[in-house]
């Protein structure tokens, strides 16, 4: 009788499974706004709405000419703010249910839409469509690699000339660093959850952007977190 080893069952932990993963947590709304903001109070969640405008509007900039996508908009923190000020606000997540509370929050706004997407890429939102792309408090939900997918979807869907902004918690940040430590010793390996907080870092940001292809990209921090933002070239990639 062959013997598995720990080496030979670790792939089969590595997926993680976003989609059933959020539909679980999001099943009461208490329980989607507590995992997706660490809190419940309605006040605090609508002061760090205004703080993530205030971001946007420091680095990509909000005009009422502009279609923006989120990635990942959870129950609708950042679009029930959002919309008003642009043309289109689209929210996309993994999550039917978020969705679900997203549009309850959301009611009443004309220009709001959602899309259900696959927690991997951002089918079926069309190539060259959008002119803002952001991502925020999500990266850290995610494996590098699914982080670095996303700003290559983003690339994607922006209309040339586009941009996209992105953020995650900061490992070189003393805030990032508890953040870190704080799963992992609260976890044994092998039995962290999929939620778990993963930071990201300045290289890591640096790189993404340089990789993916964006143009006049800045990467910056503050505390606990590390953000960047960039435009899509708004001609052909030369060969």
């Amino acid at each position: 009788m062959s013997t598995l080893s720990a080496a030979d069952s670790l792939p089969a932990r590595l997926p993680l499974r976003y989609k059933s993963t959020w539909e679980n947590l999001a099943k009461r709304q208490e329980g989607a706004v507590m995992y997706v903001s660490g809190y419940q109070d309605e006040e605090r969640l609508y002061a760090t709405m205004e703080d993530t405008l205030g971001s946007l509007r420091d680095t990509v900039g909000i005009h009422a000419t502009d279609v923006f996508l989120e990635i990942g908009c959870g129950v609708g923190r950042v679009g029930r703010g959002l919309a008003p000020f642009v043309k289109e606000w689209i929210g996309c997540d993994v999550s039917a249910e978020m969705i679900r509370q997203a549009q309850r929050k959301t009611l009443g706004l004309p220009n709001v839409r959602f899309v259900e997407v696959s927690g991997h890429d951002l089918q079926p939102v069309p190539d060259a469509s959008v002119d803002v792309v952001y991502c925020t408090v999500v990266f850290m939900h995610l494996a590098q690699c699914d982080r670095y997918a996303y700003c290559l979807e983003a690339k994607r869907i922006l209309k040339p000339g586009g941009r996209f902004y992105c953020d995650n918690a900061n490992i070189a940040s003393a805030e990032g660093w508890e953040m870190f430590e704080g799963v992992r010793t609260r976890f044994a390996p092998g039995e962290r959850p999929a939620q778990a907080s993963r930071c990201s870092s300045v290289p890591e940001f640096e790189t993404f952007f340089a990789k993916a292809g964006f143009e006049n990209w800045h990467v910056a921090t503050r505390p606990m977190w590390v953000y960047g933002w960039g435009v899509k070239p708004d001609r052909p990639a030369s060969t």
